[in-house]
Order: C-alpha cells, then structure tokens, then sequence
C-alpha cells in the first residue's frame, strides 16, 4: 500500500541537489531530523530541522564515528508498522517513527584515487551511513530510502507529484538500489584491502549501457563500465556489442605506438587488417587501408594523434563503423559527422585497467593484462646473421602488431607498415602462408621483410617458408627444444633471427 513520509532522517556528504528537497518537505510538513553539516545546510536555509542529539539524547562523539548509531533512530526506522509488539516497545521507549531516509555515503572511493594518507582513507569507511541505508532498504514495505545523489530526482517526483505518499513497488525499486550502493561500496573497501595479493573476487560496477543486441541479433548485450570516463562521443549510432570489442583490440593496439611518429590502425573482428607509422597521419592512414582495402570496409579506425582535415577527407570516402583519435581538427569533425551513422570518438586521457576477467565454464579467469613490450635493445641475437636497423625497426613495429593480433599468428611487416597477418590458426606454418598469400594478393613485395611470431617455432618450417617468400630477419619468442633447427636453417641462409624469450598468445 502507499505509505506517506510523515518525518524523515536526512545526512549527507555532498549537499548538492538537496535544497529543493528539503524545502519541498518542508511544504508538505514533513519533520527533518539531521546532524552535522547537513544540519547546518538546512538551518542556513530557515527551515527547521530536529538534531539528532536532541532525539537521541547523546552528543556526536569520537570525532564524529559515533553520530546516528542508537536505538532511537534505528528503531524510528526498523519497526514494523503492522506488529503490535513492535508498536507496543515504540510506545514504551518514545521512539519516533522515520519513514524516509536521505543518505550518502563518505567518498572512500575518491580519497583513495586521490592519494591519500592511510589515515584518511580509514575515516572515509562510513559506519553509520552504511547501517542507515541497508536498516531502511530492509525495512522498505514502511521506509522509503535514499541511498545517493542518482535517486534524488526520484524522491523529488515523489514528493512534487504524488505529495510525499510512495508505492510499495517505488519503495522496493529505491531498497534494491540501495542495497546497489552499499555491496559496490564494501567491495571497494574490501578491494583496498586486498591490494595486490589473491582473494576472493568481487566484480562492482554501477553504470550500465543497454546494448542494441549481443554479439548476434538474437543476443541481449549489455555493457557494464563509463564509456564517457574514456571518450567524448562527437557522433553516430548507439555504439554496439561487436564495436566495442573492436574499440577495446584498437585502443590497446595503439597504445603500443602512443610515443612513435603518426601511426593508423584499422581493425576488423579484433584484428588489425591495417597499420602504418609514418611521418605524417594522411601517409600513415594511406599506407594502412593499402594494406587490405578489402577487409578495411566496415571496420574500426584509430589513430595516434590528430586527424586533420586531409585525412579526414580521405576517411570519408571509406564505409566505417568508428573512428577513433586524441584529437580533430574541428573541419575534420564537421566533414566526418556528414555521415550521421558514424561513431566519431574523441580519447580522453585516461589509464585502462592492468588487469582482465572473463567468463569460463561456471566461474571466471582473472589475469594480469600483456603490458609486456619487447624494444630492439630486447632483443637477443641468435644467429650469425645480423639484420639492418631498417630491419630491427621493423622487427619492433611487427612484434607490438603479433601481441594484439589472434593466436596462432605471424605477422609480415615492411617499412613500418603491416604487409599481412595470419590470424587465429591452428598451426603456426597455416599462419605463416595465410600471411604470406594475403600480402602477395596486394602485391607486396616481401624481398627483405620482417616476419614477427607469437610464439616459438617447434621446426624450422615455418622459417624456411618465410625465407622462401623473401623474409631475412625474423623475431619469436625462443624456447622450444628443437630451437637450434630453426638458428642453423637461418644461418645457412643468411637470415637474422632474434628472440624476446616473451610468449605473447591472445586467445
């Protein structure tokens, strides 16, 4: 049945928001209980508000741990309207009924992120207004809780428009939420505990984005995470299941070239199809949609810097579902929002998490993210042939390009630009000639590239056809017991071999 707020319990960190609340339940004769800050917010406002030591009889205590934490205030809240031994003790104790509750919880989130003393993060676990929220949320069939900011236009419909009386079902709505705030809370305390050891996995995120579908039509998708923490959507569609994989493969493969000259990726089914540092961002985006044009249609783009309006032009004249940039030139914007289906995103310079989870059978893999990136000064030269700095430049750029790319897979690469991938095989020489077939249908001529695998090479095979195909300079982890083969193929013939000793699968 609907219950109206004859009297309710308000104490908040943030008093953002909170004015017209409290002025409307003034207007409908509500009675105000309050402590601290939020008391004096509501006495600067003229209204009248009860202290809670008034109610309870006893002082906020222990520097303001110890507030709202007694039986008259969480009797006021917990007991059960329809139980007459309930009222019976009410009756018999002077214990007001609270029928709203209008709470917030200390920052603890934002004092940790902000650096703070290990003392001032332990005064930021909120004791009371913890126990406030969850003693409403379990009392809500008489108790209308307010567990945060994020509910106070709800209350505020409530209170204008249906004159402070709620539905058991707005009640229950507002207790699940509640009980929302306060797991995600405790998670991130018990996740400050933990630190970097192993424990018990607690996964909290707030904010959700519905997803047009999954990964096919006939698949829910949601996203759970702040897409606005990472970009500015300048335009286009509602982002979809599928994009955001390939929006996460392409931020990660770009960062691997955040300080190198103008670099452009162009991604498909998580995948580059295209990728090219050059010396200016139109040259760098040429050299990547030559790489496949084909597989390029419908695909993701990103870049490492600005895209300028010359880019620009030449990107609009490619079907695409996103591109990606730190930055635009505002005519390049206006040009690319022509077509209005088009999701443009600006990067906003954050941090991506360092670690991954996924589902798996009935339970979950949690893993350290791949933040392993091999340098030329990594590398270990196993055979006698020695290649040139062109060749160890390239060697780099396709080793950043074989760490985001589907295993099984090698990958070909040129003058810093990708000749062709073999992506997610079964064997690593099926790889080796899907690439080596791939780049020779483009017309590359692979006459003194580079080849980068994922993984060591359990026979010289794949060695020997890459060096048939024209590569002289390879780079793979190392590591097999028959790694001596491969090292004596090479140098019968001449080809440069080096080794990180770092295997990078990506399944």
């Amino acid at each position: 049945m609907s219950k109206k707020i004859s009297s309710a319990l308000i104490s908040v960190f943030d008093k953002d928001g909170l004015e017209p609340i409290v002025r409307r339940m003034h207007e409908l004769g509500i009675v105000m209980y309050s402590t601290g800050g939020t008391q004096d917010f509501i006495e600067k406002l003229n209204l009248p508000v009860i202290a809670v030591e008034e109610l309870t009889g006893y002082p906020s205590i222990l520097g303001g741990r110890v507030k709202t934490l007694h039986p008259k205030i969480f009797g006021g809240i917990l007991h059960r309207r329809d139980d007459s031994g309930d009222q019976t003790q009410v009756a018999e104790y002077d214990i007001p009924n609270i029928d709203c509750v209008v709470v917030d919880l200390y920052p603890f989130e934002k004092t940790v992120a902000s650096g703070a003393s290990y003392e001032d993060i332990i005064e930021k676990i909120d004791i009371g207004g913890i126990s406030l929220i969850r003693g409403a949320a379990k009392n809500y069939d008489d108790v209308i809780i307010v567990a945060s900011k994020a509910q106070y236009a709800f209350l505020l419909d409530v209170l204008n428009n249906q004159q402070g009386s709620s539905t058991p079902e707005q009640r229950r709505l507002l207790a699940r939420e509640a009980f929302q705030v306060s797991s995600h809370y405790d998670t991130k305390i018990y996740q400050y505990f933990l630190g970097d050891e192993t424990g018990v996995l607690k996964i909290t995120e707030p904010q959700m984005q519905v997803l047009r579908y999954g990964e096919n039509p006939h698949q829910n998708g949601i996203f759970y995470g702040n897409m606005e923490a990472l970009f500015d959507k300048l335009n286009g569609k509602e982002i979809s299941y599928n994009n955001l994989l390939d929006v996460d493969a392409a931020v990660n493969l770009i960062d691997e070239f955040k300080n190198e000259s103008a670099t452009f990726a162009i991604l498909k089914h998580n995948n580059a199809c295209g990728i090219a540092t050059r010396q200016t961002m139109l040259e760098a985006y040429n050299a990547a949609l030559a790489c496949d044009p084909v597989s390029a249609f419908g695909g993701v783009l990103i870049a490492n810097g600005k895209i300028d309006l010359s880019t620009a032009e030449k990107i609009n004249d490619l079907f695409c579902e996103v591109v990606i940039a730190p930055e635009y030139d505002a005519s390049a914007i206006d040009l690319l929002k022509s077509k209005v289906n088009r999701i443009i995103l600006q990067r906003k310079n954050t941090t991506l998490p360092a670690t991954q989870v996924r589902t798996l059978l009935n339970g979950y893999l949690f893993q350290d993210k791949d933040l392993a990136t091999e340098r030329v000064q990594d590398f270990k030269l196993a055979t006698t042939q020695v290649a040139t700095e062109a060749q160890l430049s390239d060697l780099e750029f396709a080793n950043k390009i074989v760490k985001h790319t589907k295993s099984n897979t090698v990958v070909l690469a040129k003058n810093k630009q990708l000749c062709a991938s073999g992506t997610g095989q079964t064997s690593r020489v099926d790889a080796l000639r899907q690439a080596i077939e791939k780049a020779q249908c483009f017309q590359f001529d692979l006459k003194d590239a580079v080849m980068a695998s994922d993984a060591f090479f359990p026979f010289p095979d794949c060695v020997e056809i890459a060096n048939t195909a024209g590569i002289t300079a390879v780079v793979q982890p190392g590591g097999s017991i028959k790694d001596q083969l491969s090292i004596d193929y090479c140098n019968a013939h001449h080809v440069a071999m080096y080794m990180t000793g770092t295997r990078h699968f990506r399944h």
